[in-house]
């Protein structure tokens, strides 16, 4: 399994440094930036598991930094790190999509239990997106259920036909495959 990659975002480079040390050492890929520019060109080049960002920094702050790691891929886990403790700011960013809130200064086996965290949150979004892509057929009478209308398995239920015929507008033609065939001349013959 590959190493998790986190970017540590923070204006503060005796903070960036630290960190990059302490979260390096607990074998993750390590990259940091020390700006929101700066962050949101290195999000935009490459998808990282998880970005930790300082809130107030000058130029572009974490909240767009937020924004810019969700909109690239919204199984990015972010944890906002900041020395500002306004309960404000931290509904603010959980608003926008963030993952977890800490204060500064942070023990760093704290963040690395937040961290963690994340990471177990992030393999649950990504098996939670894998099994939206499969098609919900129904085992024993093979309807079909047509979600694009309702939410995530709130749709209709479908025969095979009715719903290529709507979402493709195809017909189904009714034949046998080889193993079938086979299958219903042995029937045939036992018979």
């Amino acid at each position: 399994m590959k190493r998790k990659s986190l970017l540590i975002v923070d204006d503060e480079q005796i903070i960036l440094d630290s960190l990059a040390r302490e979260l390096t050492s607990a074998r993750l890929e390590v990259s940091t930036a020390a700006s929101g520019e700066e962050a949101i060109a290195r999000i935009n080049t490459g998808l990282f598991d998880l970005v930790t960002t300082d809130l107030l920094m000058p130029g572009l702050d974490g909240f767009e930094v937020l924004k810019a790691a969700k909109q690239r891929s919204l199984q990015t886990i972010v944890i906002i790190l900041t020395g500002n403790g306004a309960m404000e700011s931290a509904i603010d960013a959980l608003r926008l999509g963030a993952d977890d809130f800490l204060q500064k200064p942070c023990d760093t086996d704290e963040l690395l239990y937040r961290i963690s965290n994340g990471f177990v949150k992030q393999e649950l979004l990504r098996k939670i997106a894998l099994y939206e892509d499969f098609l919900p057929v129904c085992s024993y009478c093979r309807r079909i259920r047509d979600d694009r209308q309702g939410g995530h398995g709130e749709g209709s239920w479908h025969s095979l036909e009715d719903y290529f015929s709507k979402t493709k507008g195809v017909s189904v033609s009714h034949g046998c495959c080889p193993d079938c065939y086979a299958e219903q001349i042995r029937t045939l013959h036992s018979r």
